[in-house]
């Protein structure tokens, strides 16, 4: 038992940030800074010493906020005496998350959520700002559910239904475009939904029984995934860090619809096998695993940094093949010559296929950056082909859905390099999952997974 004194520092000690601080921090840096998300996520939480249920308020307050941004923004703009738009960053973000809460998260009530958001205001010492934070909040409180759904200032269709599903309106254009509106509308919903928890399993090292019983021992809900075949859906886990089967190296997390991706190549036992932009090695070790560790495996990235994170993670998968090369591509492949049986272009994309997992993408994006990706991309797809050996295959995946940095690559690609022909996906890829013989496509809205988009090509002997 502590002495009377220690008990005294103890209790005088000052209390650490809370959850929804560090989360107005996070957004307040998305907003005001333009930084990414996930690094925010990965490291504030642990610098504040928060607990696991702390961990996850925070996660919610975020990816929450960031999913329905646009759509709160109007809400707010519908009481508030000043445009959302004009206010501070940090007041910006601070009536969002306030606004989220109340929206969506009925469990905790509302004076609490305008309480806590006026306590936060108040530490900024801004005149005036308290008072607006409680009126704002206090009036959205007091809307009657459901709230309004948006609409347009002139009734444009498109414009409001991009506000009704909070996405930017030259995307949800796109998507009208190209599935109508019954089916954007679909797509556009399905992003705004938080993904659930998959693990692939490293079969290196245990088997899918193995690791759904130690899954269920450590309190998780467990069901096969619907398309990948060694995927499993986990639900219940809490924070899957913490999980010992994935700090044992028995699965890594990993969307169904990138496990399929590795499907989508097919290595054999005994390949020499290429993964070009293969950091963080999450589809290296799958290929690993369908080599049965035994041939060749070698993986590319230009950042040595990241390289390292590759090592790291085949040492924990038990991979034993892995030859990992920092380098570009261009320099490498002239070095490396046609040897490889598969080779994955897994390419730098606009991330527009996985906005459940990274919100904050579809407000920094424009559709002006998709011809420079796709330039770069056709650069890094001729500069690859390079590794495939003749007869060989070669497959090209983003995660996106978006036809110039796909469709459009592939295009270009084979109408400079035309020995390379559309080859039939195994049959490990499931047909509901083929938008062509060839082509691996995932959709959120039918397939409950990222959006993914792979196509195989071989190249004549």
């Amino acid at each position: 038992m502590p002495a009377r004194g220690e008990a005294i520092a103890s209790a005088a000690r000052p209390r650490g940030p809370s959850a929804r601080e560090v989360a107005l921090e996070i957004l307040r840096r998305v907003e005001e800074d333009a930084a990414w998300v996930d690094p925010l996520l990965e490291a504030l939480p642990a610098r504040a010493g928060l607990d696991p249920r702390d961990r996850a308020l925070l996660t919610e307050l975020v990816y929450g906020t960031l999913r329905w941004q646009r759509w709160l923004d109007w809400q707010l703009d519908r009481v508030a005496r000043r445009p959302v738009a004009e206010l501070p960053a940090w007041l910006r973000a601070l009536v969002r998350m306030g606004a989220y809460q109340l929206a969506f998260l009925d469990r905790v009530p509302a004076h609490a959520v305008v309480h806590e958001a006026v306590e936060l205001a108040k530490r900024r010492r801004s005149v005036g700002v308290p008072g607006f934070v409680n009126a704002v909040l206090r009036a959205l409180a007091g809307t009657p559910r459901p709230w309004p759904a948006p609409t347009a200032p002139d009734g444009e269709a498109i414009e409001t239904l991009a506000l009704q599903t909070s996405q930017p309106t030259w995307l949800l254009r796109r998507w009208v475009g190209r599935y109508g509106e019954a089916e954007a509308t679909a797509l556009a919903r399905a992003l705004n939904e938080a993904p659930p928890l998959v693990v692939r399993v490293n079969t290196l090292r245990t088997t899918a029984a193995a690791l759904t019983e130690a899954l269920v021992a450590a309190g998780a809900a467990v069901e096969p995934c619907r398309y990948a075949p060694d995927g499993l859906r986990v639900a219940g886990a809490g924070d899957p860090r913490a999980l010992p089967p994935l700090r044992a190296g028995w699965c890594a997390v990993q969307d169904e619809a990138a496990i399929l991706v590795g499907h989508a190549v097919g290595p054999a036992p005994g390949d020499t096998v290429a993964d070009v932009g293969a950091a963080p090695g999450t589809k290296t070790t799958h290929l690993a695993q369908l080599m049965e560790n035994r041939g060749r495996l070698l993986a590319v990235d230009r950042h040595p940094g990241r390289i390292r994170q590759l090592e790291a993670a085949g040492r924990a998968m038990g991979v034993g093949i892995l030859d990992a090369r920092a380098a570009r591509i261009e320099a490498l492949a002239p070095t490396v010559g046609p040897v490889c049986d598969r080779v994955l272009v897994d390419a730098p994309c606009s991330n527009l296929g996985v906005l459940r997992r990274n919100p904050d993408g579809k407000w920094r994006r424009r559709e002006s950056d998709l011809a420079a990706l796709a330039a770069a991309q056709r650069q890094m797809l001729v500069a690859a082909a390079a590794l495939v050996r003749p007869g060989g295959v070669l497959v090209y995946a983003t995660c996106s859905l978006e036809p110039e940095e796909n469709e459009a690559v592939v295009e270009g690609f084979r109408g400079r390099r035309s020995e390379f022909v559309p080859d039939p996906l195994p049959a490990a890829v499931p047909p509901a999952c083929r938008a062509a013989p060839h082509v691996l496509q995932m959709l959120p809205h039918r397939h409950g997974t990222d959006g993914f988009t792979a196509h195989r090509l071989r190249r004549r002997p």
